[in-house]
């Protein structure tokens, strides 16, 4: 799906701060509540995206000033029976960090919360993860 699809039940943007993540996973956890996903189901969908999101903001940006970290979009669609949301930034992006201040276990925690997830580079730069989840 190209990002500039129609029809998306979610298309915002927020700044790439630490304290847009609440932000993020309520405005995908809304969506994903207003189309019947279950208790367990938001459960594991809230882990996923503010892992995701958390990735974006920590590693995408981290070669720019904190007054120009930059954007995170965030675009949630359906398709079939999945909750569908794709997290966007476009910064330098997924590359090993020494000082990362994570454990490392995000990409295997997305992996086990959702039922697929993907991670593309995007052409012009930055990366767009994408989360599959069933409702």
């Amino acid at each position: 799906m190209s990002l500039a699809e129609q029809g998306a039940a979610l298309d915002v943007t927020y700044p790439a701060l630490a304290s847009q993540i609440p932000a993020i996973r309520r405005g995908v956890g809304g969506v994903a509540r207003a189309l019947g996903a279950a208790d367990d189901a938001l459960l594991q969908i809230n882990l996923a995206v503010s892992e995701a999101a958390t990735n974006a903001i920590q590693h995408a940006y981290r070669d720019r000033a904190a007054a120009d970290a930059g954007d995170v979009r965030v675009v949630v669609h359906t398709e079939d029976d999945l909750l569908v949301v794709h997290i966007h930034d476009d910064g330098m992006g997924l590359t090993p960090r020494n000082d990362s201040p994570g454990l490392g276990l995000g990409l295997c925690l997305m992996a086990h919360e959702t039922e697929r997830f993907e991670i593309r580079k995007c052409d012009g730069g930055g990366t767009e993860v994408v989360l599959h989840f069933k409702l």
